[in-house]
């Protein structure tokens, strides 16, 4: 898999740690909500489609970025910085 880093161009997927889903809201942190924490921590959706991921260019840049990947094909339609994607509140929580 070529994931093309914005700052680097493109990379094998090799030089990249995948992080996380990146359309999860974590609980406020203060939250006692067992149940809230329980459903953040251990439940994972298996999308069909396009789905958001974060990725650290590990062996590259270091930056962390947001994925839109097909989780059935492994075809990446986009690629960005996260930083621009929590900014704009379309990132989930940060990596």
């Amino acid at each position: 898999m070529i994931i093309k880093c914005p700052y680097c161009g493109p990379r094998d997927v090799i030089e990249f740690t995948y992080q996380g889903d990146a359309t999860r809201q974590r609980p406020d942190p203060a939250s006692t909500d067992q149940a809230a924490w329980n459903a953040y921590v251990y439940d994972r959706a298996n999308p069909m489609g396009g789905h958001r991921e974060f990725w650290l260019h590990s062996g590259g840049c270091r930056q962390h970025l947001v994925v839109t990947r097909d989780m059935a094909t492994h075809v990446i339609s986009s690629v960005g910085f996260a930083r621009d994607a929590v900014a704009s509140g379309k990132g989930g929580d940060r990596p």
